[in-house]
Formats: structure tokens, C-alpha cells, sequence
């Protein structure tokens, strides 16, 4: 396997099914490193080098090791209920969400909603907008009034990769561009 395919396997396991290699997260997302390994290894080669070149390599930065490399957990994504001490921040006045063009008529009529996620995830700049929305077909990105959003009282979050969450954007803090 592809250290592309094993990164996605990854992914998987750390944001939505750690019981596929049998292993748990504690409540804040951490799974044991040791655990981790031996759980991938039984379907494909792993080891340490590997994660450590899957977290250092990954473009979009999705994972994180605790100080002394013992813990490991996705940044963000989970469908899983976990707490991964997101901090509250202030956004910018206006932030932006890719999608492909097919979920415009659900956007507009209902808003952004998490779906299998915790947290509806918001970019900082229209490219990484417009990536996010290329791989749901052909891409619409929207800007969110979070300026607004955060004066009527909505939470924002920045993940440790710089990835904004909120729980959810109504429609009418949204505009096609």
C-alpha cells in the first residue's frame, strides 16, 4: 500500500472508526501510538517512520503527536464524539466554504450543516475554498458573514492545522461568489 492510501487509512481510524484496528480514543481524540501501529500492522506495513512521515508530510497538516510522540489524534473531522480542546477564537470578518455545485440548492435553502461531522469547516482563502469544493465535482465556494455571525452570538473555533468550525452557518450568513 501507497503511504497516500495508508495516510487515508489514517484518517479513518483516528476520525471516525478506531475499532477498525481495535483500538480507542480517549476523550480528547488521543490514540496511543504503540496501539496504533500494532492495530495498522495487522493489515499492512507500518511503523513508526511511516506515521512520522504521514504527520510531517500531510499538506493539510490533519494530524498532531503530543510532545513526547506517545499520543497521536486528527486535528479536526471527526464524526465521533471527541473534544479536541479546540480553542474559541475570534474569525476574520469574512471566511469561505467550498462545495461542489450539486449541494448549492441544499446550501442556499438550509445553510452549512456538519452532516456526519462535529463541525462545519470554514477556510481562511478562497484557493483552499475552491480546492475543498473541486473534490465534490465542479466548485462553488461562499463567503460567510462571520462578522456578523460571531455579533449574534456564534462560536468559532481554529483548529491546530488553521482550520475554522462552527457547529453550523444559517443561509442568510451566506453569499455565492
Amino acid at each position: 500500500m501507497s503511504l497516500t492510501e495508508t495516510s487515508r487509512f489514517l484518517s479513518f481510524i483516528l476520525r471516525h472508526k478506531p475499532s477498525a484496528i481495535g483500538i480507542s480514543l480517549d476523550a480528547h481524540g488521543w490514540a496511543d501510538v504503540e496501539e496504533l501501529i500494532e492495530g495498522i500492522s495487522r493489515t499492512r506495513r507500518f511503523n513508526m517512520e511511516m506515521l512520522e512521515e504521514i504527520v510531517c508530510t500531510d499538506d493539510k497538516k490533519r494530524y498532531s503527536f503530543n510532545s513526547d510522540k506517545t499520543k497521536i489524534r486528527a486535528n479536526q473531522g471527526h464524526s465521533i464524539p471527541v473534544d479536541v480542546e479546540l480553542r474559541e477564537s475570534v474569525p476574520p470578518r469574512v471566511l469561505y466554504h467550498g462545495t461542489g455545485e450539486k449541494y448549492t440548492a441544499f446550501i442556499d435553502a438550509e445553510g452549512l450543516k456538519p452532516k456526519s461531522r462535529l463541525y462545519v469547516h470554514l477556510s481562511a482563502d478562497i484557493t483552499t475554498a475552491t480546492k475543498v469544493g473541486a473534490r465534490h465535482g465542479s466548485p462553488v465556494v461562499y463567503t460567510v458573514d462571520t462578522e456578523k455571525m460571531a455579533a449574534d452570538g456564534f462560536k468559532f473555533y481554529i483548529s491546530e492545522n488553521g482550520v475554522w468550525l462552527t457547529e453550523r452557518v444559517p443561509a442568510k450568513y451566506l453569499a455565492k461568489m
